[in-house]
């Protein structure tokens, strides 16, 4: 099953995510099939950053965004 979820790219205490569409299998920080955005939640106000046309097809083909995803991608497209 493929899903569409964050993966950890920053430094220890500043973390920054990679939003992917990755196999539900594999480590958060592992193999992807692809990215699809960038979340900073460092900043005030947080930062969401994703190509709505890339998440549309991924969905249509049976990807899963996770809950924070899913928050994440309608934050993005107020």
């Amino acid at each position: 099953m493929v899903k569409i979820r964050l993966q950890r790219v920053g430094a220890k205490k500043a973390p920054y995510y990679h939003i992917v569409v990755a196999d539900s299998k594999s480590p958060r920080d592992g193999k992807i099939i692809e990215q699809i955005g960038t979340y900073n939640p460092m900043v005030e106000p947080s930062e969401v950053k994703v190509d709505a046309e890339k998440v549309e097809k991924w969905i249509k083909n049976g990807a899963k965004p996770t809950d924070t995803v899913k928050k994440l991608i309608e934050k993005a497209s107020k």
